[in-house]
């Protein structure tokens, strides 16, 4: 019997950090994605989104459904996620080397001082 759970809580979080780089309302996001904006007004509230809405928005965003799995094992082998926001930053075009090198210093800070004992 499996354990997995989906962290529907991330993944909302997820998709407004795209909102958010992409500069786009929650409207235009349903309408991008192909969702209904009750879906994301329900996600919003801590409701997990349907599997259709669940794959649409992870084809909209580029995200995978798998990186919101937990308690099993899909998660073993993963990069820490501090690793992983490192790349990602580098990686961005929109940021320069010294803003990107920036943000690292400050994410790096915050990590270690909120991070579970």
């Amino acid at each position: 019997m499996s354990t997995e759970t989906f962290d529907g809580e991330s993944f909302f979080v997820a998709i407004d950090a795209q909102r958010v780089a992409k500069r786009l309302t929650w409207k235009k996001v349903a309408e991008q994605a192909g969702v209904p904006a009750s879906t994301l007004t329900r996600m919003s509230q801590g409701r997990r989104p349907d599997i259709d809405s669940l794959a649409s928005l992870c084809k909209w965003s580029g995200l995978k459904a798998e990186s919101f799995f937990s308690g099993g094992t899909l998660n073993q082998n993963n990069p820490e996620p501090l690793a992983e926001i490192m790349v990602h930053l580098r990686a961005d075009p929109k940021l320069s080397k010294e803003g990107a090198q920036a943000l690292e210093t400050l994410i790096k800070t915050a990590y270690e001082q909120f991070r579970k004992k």
